[in-house]
């Protein structure tokens, strides 16, 4: 079943369905308890270094407006696999595919619990 989700991610992406419908179907894949899990991953791992409210502090803000033009796919790339060079680290040890487009669709709208 994972597997067929993420397909499903990874189809809607490359046909460009649009963020919108790329990010209800990563939503879907992730469970309601891992959701939760994943909210309080973002609030206190990702905060520690984004800031609280997410405005920047060690790593650059992570609001809606200055995410707005950056690709998404780039953005669940980063989470991923972290950007050498810098203190963001790779993620892909404790996250899958689905769940960082989950979070990456969180913080680009705005909807972070």
């Amino acid at each position: 079943m994972r597997e067929r989700a993420r397909a499903a991610v990874s189809v809607l992406v490359l046909v460009g369905l649009g963020d919108a419908r790329a990010s209800a179907v990563a939503q879907e894949a992730v469970t309601s308890a891992r959701r939760a899990e994943l909210v309080q991953l973002l609030r206190h791992d990702c905060g520690a270094c984004h800031g609280l409210w997410f405005k920047g502090g060690l790593g650059p803000p992570l609001l809606p407006e200055t995410l707005a033009e950056k690709d998404p796919e780039a953005l669940v790339l980063t989470v991923l696999e972290g950007r050498p060079g810098t203190p963001m680290p790779p993620w892909k040890a404790f996250l899958s595919e689905e769940e960082a487009r989950f979070l990456v669709a969180l913080l680009r709208a705005g909807r972070v619990p």
